[in-house]
């Protein structure tokens, strides 16, 4: 029993493994971070833009 234990403490596969999933899991979170700030980003974007259109509609002579 103790050589199984002491051969998979050297065998050192399995940690790399671990290791891409690590990696995974912070890329994940930080592309989840980043959708949550770009989410406002965006919504103003298209407000002020639906907003534009709507004051052009309204009164052709403000569009420019």
């Amino acid at each position: 029993m103790r050589k199984l234990i002491n051969a998979l403490k050297r065998d050192e596969r399995g940690v790399s493994a671990l290791e891409y999933v690590i990696l995974a899991v912070i890329v994940v979170a930080a592309v989840a971070a980043g959708g949550i700030v770009l989410q406002s980003v965006i919504t103003n974007a298209f407000n002020a833009t639906g907003a534009k259109i709507s004051n052009c509609i309204a009164s052709v002579s403000t569009c420019g």
